[in-house]
């Protein structure tokens, strides 16, 4: 399991009392290591979330070394074994009130990338570490309008976590809840935008290409009204048995893992059909309020009941099925430019 660097916040417990440790943990060292080695056809990123404390307004941040929902980096790694450093991106997504959408991810080559262990560069946005917070200085362009999208987002966590757990039988993926609590501070002028709300941070890495591993996944992250942080995976990897993991975070960090039960269907996607699931269905959400309806990926608002508690978060439904379509990767150049 490879390090980061030591980015301490407060002290943080492995598990709360009396829970057993999900399959497939590990334990790493804290924080971000923006510089951590990628597998050639391999990848890493890193996703942040966000709402607004009024409800009304979202966000989502994916940083990509080895853009895995590229289609030059899927057409490049049919011809050969393929550099992740040559298809980085920022997907910078703004979700305002009544539907108002603001997209951007330009996808650049290792010529426009910088790394260190606290800074990540691609062209002209970064994205650093202070000590406290992390720093987005976002410079991009909207699409299809070329809509200029500038400003910063701040992303404190509560805590840094040193958690690792499996998402395969082979320990080819991992997922990394690095910050399952933060606070979020967006102020994109460009886009008359700024506002506060109840954050999430984590990262996957893997070593082969996303679509080797899955064919597809169900995943959710709510904020609970006790504070908490509760998180639901299952990931499918063709017929075999889907693993799932249900698990809670607390403030300080520390993780429990909660009893995994079998995802219960939710209504498709209204354009492209999308097949969505409710990982670990207690039961089925309150409220589901789609921000995202592309031919391979769904991301939705839900609320909903996690261990008999009420919360808010962020759905997501992704089908590698799908991503794999050639007629899929060919409609995705509109939306996601490359430059070298």
């Amino acid at each position: 399991m490879e390090d980061s660097p030591t980015q301490d916040l407060a002290p943080e417990r492995t598990a709360l009392e009396g829970k057993a440790l999900p399959p497939g943990y590990s334990s790493r060292k804290p924080g971000i290591d923006f510089a951590e080695a990628v597998t050639d056809n391999g990848y890493l990123w890193w996703y942040v979330d966000a709402i607004s404390d009024d409800g009304t307004q979202a966000f989502t941040m994916i940083i990509f070394v080895g853009s895995v929902f590229s289609p030059y980096y899927a057409r490049a790694r049919r011809k050969a074994l393929t550099r992740a450093e040559n298809h980085c991106a920022f997907n910078t997504i703004l979700y305002g009130p009544g539907g108002k959408k603001r997209w951007s991810m330009t996808e650049r080559s290792a010529a426009r990338l910088e790394r260190s262990a606290d800074s990540y560069a691609l062209g002209p946005s970064r994205i650093d570490w202070d000590g406290q917070s992390f720093l987005v200085q976002v410079n991009e362009r909207c699409t299809p309008f070329a809509q200029p999208m500038q400003g910063t987002i701040r992303i404190t966590p509560s805590t840094l976590t040193t958690h690792s757990l499996q998402l395969d039988e082979d320990a080819r993926h991992h997922w990394n809840p690095i910050a399952p609590i933060a606070r979020i501070d967006v102020d994109l002028p460009s886009l008359g935008t700024a506002w506060s709300g109840d954050g999430y941070l984590d990262s996957n890495r893997g070593t082969e290409p996303l679509a080797d591993g899955f064919s597809g996944w169900d995943w959710t992250r709510a904020r609970l009204n006790s504070g908490d942080c509760a998180v639901r995976y299952e990931a499918r990897h063709g017929d075999r048995e889907p693993y799932r993991l249900a698990l809670r975070f607390s403030k300080d960090g520390s993780i429990a893992n909660e009893k995994a039960l079998e995802a219960a269907a939710l209504p498709r996607t209204d354009i492209w059909r999308v097949d969505r699931r409710m990982p670990s269905a207690e039961t089925k959400p309150k409220r589901l309020k789609t921000l995202e309806d592309t031919p391979f990926y769904a991301r939705s608002l839900i609320e909903t009941e996690f261990g008999g508690e009420p919360g808010t978060g962020i759905h997501e439904s992704l089908s590698m099925e799908r991503f794999e379509q050639r007629w899929v990767q060919t409609l995705l150049p509109f939306r996601m430019p490359r430059l070298t």
